[in-house]
């Protein structure tokens, strides 16, 4: 689909707002990826600080046990 809109626009002529249009589309859907990055790396820090605490918690309780 990409290589189609990249033909067509080369037989475009290219004003400032088709540029600034073609730009504009590219910053939201970056925005969109760096989002869905920052959002499974926010998850992957709040399972692991779960993980310290529960294996903190545990490790103290068989330490008491043994």
């Amino acid at each position: 689909m990409e290589l189609l809109h990249d033909l067509k626009m080369m037989f475009i002529r290219l004003t400032p707002d088709l540029v600034i249009e073609h730009e504009l589309k590219e910053a939201r859907l970056s925005l969109l990826r760096s989002e869905t990055l920052r959002e499974y790396a926010d998850s992957q820090v709040a399972y692991n600080k779960n993980r310290v605490k529960r294996l903190s918690a545990y490790g103290t309780t068989t330490e008491e046990k043994s």
